[in-house]
């Protein structure tokens, strides 16, 4: 696949099939993936990939955790990193009008709270992915390794879709990273940045249907000529 067309057909998948991915291709998978760059070499990430009755074991006990900490909220339901608190627009709009377009794919009305704590919980269970991934970073390390593991991130999305598999990104794990930790012997040395989910597409669920909208050239690039 040319690695146009794989930016191109890449997009967030939320519901996957069953079948297994081998474990010789998840380590191809990985082991081209560790080229991407990262500033001076440092190579800050570290990920931890969960697959059949390890996948199952971490998705039942934060599952359990959610929901005997729904009523009063859990107290790791946040990041352990600090993030923004509040978005202005043109991000706001953005991000509700992709919100808006999921959740009407997957029928879920505005404002039926039951439903969006079970879509929400799907995120922990990988999407129904046979594998997922856990990527972590060391805590000393400065915000420019931060960068450096997004692109990773994206690097593991590319070669997944170059090997006909599919991803899904997924912040809704630095979430509830107690017990992530726990389950996966993870030190309290390092944060956990986020998840994936991997594995094949449903083709015929609506919800992967979805193709978020980008903005064109003149809203985010300036040209310094002359």
């Amino acid at each position: 696949m040319h690695i146009d067309d794989a930016i191109r057909e890449r997009r967030s998948i939320r519901a996957f099939k069953s079948d297994p991915v081998p474990r010789a291709l998840l380590e191809d998978l990985l082991e081209i993936a560790s080229r991407a760059p990262s500033g001076t070499n440092v190579q800050p990430w570290h990920v931890h990939v969960v697959m059949d009755a390890a996948r199952d074991r971490l998705v039942d006990r934060v599952m359990t955790y959610r929901e005997a900490h729904r009523a009063e909220g859990a107290p790791d339901a946040s990041s352990e990193y600090p993030r923004a608190t509040k978005r202005k627009e043109p991000y706001v709009t953005r991000m509700r009008t992709l919100g808006k377009e999921m959740y009407g794919l997957l029928g879920i009305p505005k404002g039926d709270q039951e439903a969006n704590w079970r879509q929400w919980g799907r995120n922990y269970e990988f999407f129904s992915a046979p594998v997922g991934l856990i990527f972590t970073i060391d805590k000393d390390l400065e915000y420019n390794s931060w960068l450096d593991i997004g692109i990773m991130l994206q690097t593991v999305m590319l070669a997944a879709k170059a090997r006909g598999l599919d991803t899904c990104a997924q912040g809704a794990w630095n979430n509830f990273w107690t017990i992530t930790k726990d389950e996966l012997n993870i030190p309290d040395t390092e944060y956990v940045v986020c998840g994936m989910s991997l594995g094949y597409a449903k083709e015929d669920e609506p919800v992967n249907t979805l193709i978020s909208e980008r903005e064109p050239l003149s809203s985010f690039v300036t040209f310094h000529e002359g």
